[in-house]
């Protein structure tokens, strides 16, 4: 089994895994587009948090974690208690592809475009949003910063994620 992380899975993912792969999926996009009710911010002041959106044209590139041999069933119920919390959510197998150009099935989180968390914000609206948010796991631009330092140390570029990153900071010091 394996599990395909894009956002907080890359830097904590929580579960036992034998392997780690930087992979790559086809026709999705890695983007700020889930309003966060619980982890990331609260019901009267919501965060945003990663998902994945359909875009034929784009591709997200992550991690997969093979899962250790005999804890696929704790591991996929820990995964839908994270993951599904609010069933903004869908949770989909998919075809991803590894650096060796093997492919490979992955469970993966992508967004419900039904859902009423999921958004479409400029990259400026999401920063002022990250700058602001918390909840029960902390900050949003911890959640930010994590991930963007995580990709940065796998080597894979993300113009918004890097672009928001600097915004955020630079929101943050004026507030100083």
């Amino acid at each position: 089994m394996w599990v395909f992380g894009y956002g907080s899975l890359l830097w904590n993912p929580g579960f036992k895994f034998s392997k780690k792969e930087i992979v790559r999926l086809g026709g999705y996009k890695r983007s700020f587009s889930m309003r966060s009710i619980h982890h990331r911010g609260t019901a009267d002041n919501p965060g945003l948090v990663l998902a994945l959106n359909r875009d034929a044209q784009s591709f997200c590139e992550g991690l997969a974690f093979e899962v250790e041999k005999g804890k696929e069933g704790e591991t996929l119920e820990y995964l839908r208690n994270r993951e599904l919390v609010s069933s903004a959510y869908l949770e989909k197998k998919v075809q991803i592809n590894l650096k060796n150009g093997k492919s490979i099935q992955s469970l993966v989180y992508v967004i419900d475009e039904e859902h009423g968390q999921y958004c479409t914000l400029t990259l400026d609206e999401q920063a002022k949003i990250i700058s602001a948010a918390s909840g029960d796991r902390g900050p949003n631009d911890e959640y930010l910063y994590s991930t963007r330092n995580k990709i940065a140390e796998l080597g894979i570029n993300d113009t918004e994620i890097e672009w928001l990153y600097t915004r955020v900071m630079s929101i943050k010091n004026q507030k100083r």
